[in-house]
């Protein structure tokens, strides 16, 4: 139930002053106004104003504008204030279920490779270990331990399969009035964009508009676009402003420019004690071993690890993910997640819910793949406690809505959902040529989509990619390259008669240029 706007809002400023009143900021300013007091240009008759000034004058203001712009971005709209707190997790009752049941598989899978290994889930590491780990911790793609018998808890295809099975119960046996011709996997009747929907959303990536990542432009000479795009880029971080910097990158961020504008717009300062809550996680991976730490190990030799791009920052990917497993900051973002985070009992307490702590500390299980949402990252980034600050951001943005089931529309269920509809209504005989062989294109374009493309493109093609998904605040642009990237092949796609055909065409996307194949397929094709 949206509210009316002005209640809305009243509940929208509540909730962001009350999420301040607790930061660091908070305690920041009020700091700052205290040392303003000694400053002969504050007089007690205009002590208000006079601080406000100071505040404004400081940079101050501008601090709190984009903390307030951040919790904007990233918590939902309020819902009516008589909305049960699972509405704002999930508003529908089928998909909240069947993230329920889809988690209990995961803690299966999980406590049933604890029993068959007999390692459990969480212990504290000999002190002769501590130290070792504390001495390799910069080096620890060096270690060979043997991981054979520890398999990732899920895939991307196993999820793919969950959501297929997908329906809404009040909908007997596919009745639903628009959705009936629907010919794809994904079965549940959520509303996505049609093209001219998302040539509004897009309007930056307009054929008029310069873009990094357009080589050749007609309009305008690319090197002129680029010295003049760099001016504004290097304009709107002196500014410092959170709002104009997400404006900015829908354009594309220049290189030299991407890691300041991306830390800009996720609100991320790396502040001194940033950096000792990142030494204070690494302290806790130090002293704990989990379970999970195996998987994380295994994950990266299984991706990162064999990737040309990505294989030379096999440290940092441990570090982060390892910090990353202990940290329950990330636990908030379950209030406007679809999942919740697993729960684990001290031996011998099972079911005493004052002896359930949660497993693993941030809620979050990783699964095949999950390092490739970090990999990116560290050509940006080469400290590794801001590395962590931007990932953890990504994640509780963005990420996390690429493994749950819910009806977001950057949620996994949807992203599908629009890639198959933009195939199915505007490349119909590619589509079902492609069904009629048995090679649903989800099937093909699931896993790009789950990792964001991170490992499938090229690496500065990837980062224009996910400067787009910064700059809209959407995952969307996801589908529609899937999309694209199907419409760029489909000469060759209509000839295979395989589904292992199909994925041969697919294999290599590492030569695509994004912003060329997503301006034809939203800009240049007949609707």
């Amino acid at each position: 139930a949206m509210l009316e706007p002005d209640r809305g809002l009243s509940l929208t400023i509540a909730r962001v002053v009350q999420r301040l009143q607790g930061s660091s900021l908070h305690s920041q300013l009020e700091r700052q106004a205290r040392v303003s007091l000694h400053k002969p240009e504050i007089k007690l008759e205009s002590l208000k104003e006079d601080i406000k000034d100071f505040l404004k004058t400081s940079g101050w203001e501008k601090k709190l504008q984009n903390a307030v712009y951040s919790e904007l971005n990233v918590f939902p709209f309020p819902c009516h204030p008589a909305a049960p707190p699972e509405h704002i997790k999930e508003p529908l009752a089928y998909m909240r279920k069947a993230q329920g049941s889809w988690e209990k598989r995961i803690l299966k899978s999980l406590n049933s490779m604890c029993t068959e290994l007999n390692i459990p889930l969480a212990q504290k590491r000999p002190v002769n270990e501590q130290k070792e780990l504390l001495n390799k911790w910069n080096e620890m793609g060096t270690d060979e331990p043997d991981l054979s018998l520890f398999r990732p808890v899920y895939a991307p295809k196993d999820f793919l399969e969950v959501l297929m099975n997908l329906r809404n119960p009040n909908y007997e046996n596919g009745e639903q009035p628009s959705f009936r011709n629907h010919l794809g996997l994904i079965q549940v009747p959520l509303k996505v964009k049609d093209i001219p929907e998302l040539k509004e959303d897009f309007s930056e990536l307009g054929l008029s508009i310069g873009q990094l990542g357009i080589d050749d432009s007609a309009q305008v000479p690319p090197e002129f676009f680029e010295n003049e795009h760099v001016r504004v880029g290097q304009k709107v971080l002196a500014e410092q402003d959170s709002a104009a910097a997400q404006q900015y990158v829908r354009q594309g961020c220049p290189t030299a420019l991407r890691a300041d504008l991306w830390a800009l717009i996720l609100n991320v300062s790396n502040q001194p004690e940033d950096i000792l809550y990142y030494e204070q996680l690494k302290s806790n991976v130090i002293q704990h071993d989990l379970l999970v730490d195996s998987l994380i190990y295994k994950d990266v030799k299984l991706t990162a690890s064999n990737d040309d791009y990505y294989f030379v920052f096999e440290d940092y990917l441990y570090q982060v993910l390892l910090c990353f497993s202990r940290d329950t900051s990330v636990l908030e973002h379950f209030t406007y997640s679809s999942a919740t985070p697993p729960k684990s009992y001290i031996q011998g307490k099972l079911g005493m819910e004052e002896y359930a702590v949660f497993y693993p500390p941030n809620g979050v299980i990783p699964f095949h793949g999950f390092s490739m949402y970090v990999a990116p990252l560290c050509f940006l980034y080469h400290e590794p406690s801001k590395l962590y600050q931007i990932f953890r951001e990504m994640y509780v943005r963005f990420f996390f809505r690429l493994h749950s089931i819910s009806s977001h529309p950057s949620g996994i269920v949807s992203l599908c959902l629009l890639f198959e509809t933009l195939l199915q209504t505007h490349l119909p005989q590619l589509f079902y040529h492609l069904r009629e062989i048995g090679a649903q294109p989800l099937r093909i374009s699931f896993k790009w989509m789950v990792r964001a493309f991170s490992g499938y493109l090229a690496t500065d093609q990837l980062l224009l990619l996910w400067d787009r998904i910064l700059g809209y605040n959407s995952l969307e642009i996801l589908a529609v390259l899937a999309a694209a990237v199907f419409a760029f092949r489909a000469v060759n796609l209509m000839e295979v008669t395989s589904l292992a055909a199909a994925e041969a065409v697919l294999a290599d996307l590492s030569t695509l240029k994004v912003m060329p194949l997503l301006q034809i397929f939203l800009f240049a094709t007949v609707t």
